[in-house]
């Protein structure tokens, strides 16, 4: 099967402190991969890189996935919700890549949107303001933008934090139609029972990589505690680093 994402040795962080080391990953196509490991492992700075919000340090990204093909979907906490937009308006954003910065919407597109709301249970919501909406009601909206962006490659970023357990099954039930059409979903999750009983691969890591294959294989209680003590091994020696700065 051929790859829609490498990595190669990749660093990434922020100001002069590294949270993602020598990272090395292959994702197969058509692969759905839970990104795991303790708080502050690095997960959301792996998906900033992978889609370009941060620069670099070293190795480098290949992908038939990056740019055009590839939606991603940031936490909800990192949305301004407070822009007087409705939820149909950020669906409809969806579609920019197709008809552009100004072009117009036709029927053909109102249809398309309109089913994407039906697709994320948001029918008779998709006019009010996104400020009035739950926390589950706008992530089924950036679902249904999602699903319009027609991606091959979708990126995740702890897509249920802080929503209902019915909207949970829900959407989950959208990433497992993607991993059925042959799409590449990499998704940051906390929730190891969800990743066991749904992901068939996992990528676990504390900065630096500590397993990467099959969800049973890279779950291990010594890869799990490996991650833990990584993780706080990276914690100990960059407080060392602030006080002696």
């Amino acid at each position: 099967m051929s790859a829609a994402l490498r990595l190669e040795n990749v660093t990434l962080g922020y100001d002069e402190h590294p949270a993602v080391h020598h990272l090395t990953a292959t994702f197969e196509a058509g692969s759905l991969t839970a990104i795991v490991g303790p708080n502050g492992a690095g997960k959301s700075t792996l998906l900033k890189g992978i889609v370009g919000e941060l620069r670099l340090r070293t190795g480098r990204i290949e992908g038939a996935g990056r740019g055009a093909a590839m939606a991603y979907l940031p936490q909800l906490a990192d949305i301004d919700r407070s822009f007087p937009v409705s939820g149909e308006a950020v669906v409809a954003m969806g579609l920019w890549r197709e008809i552009g910065a100004f072009g117009s919407v036709r029927p053909a597109h109102r249809e398309r949107i309109r089913a994407a709301i039906r697709t994320v249970g948001m029918e008779g919501f998709e006019r009010r303001p996104i400020g009035a909406l739950s926390g589950g009601q706008m992530q089924r909206v950036l679902f249904a933008r999602l699903l319009l962006q027609d991606a091959r490659l979708i990126l995740l970023d702890e897509p249920f934090t802080a929503i209902d357990r019915r909207t949970v099954d829900d959407l989950l039930g959208v990433i497992l139609s993607w991993h059925r059409e042959g799409r590449t979903v990499l998704a940051v999750l906390h929730d190891l029972d969800e990743v066991r009983r749904h992901f068939p691969r996992t990528l676990l890591m504390a900065r630096e990589l500590i397993a990467h294959g099959p969800t049973h294989e890279a779950l291990t209680a010594e890869n799990l505690f490996r991650a833990r003590t990584t993780s706080e091994a990276f914690d100990d020696a960059a407080a060392i680093c602030r006080r002696a700065a």
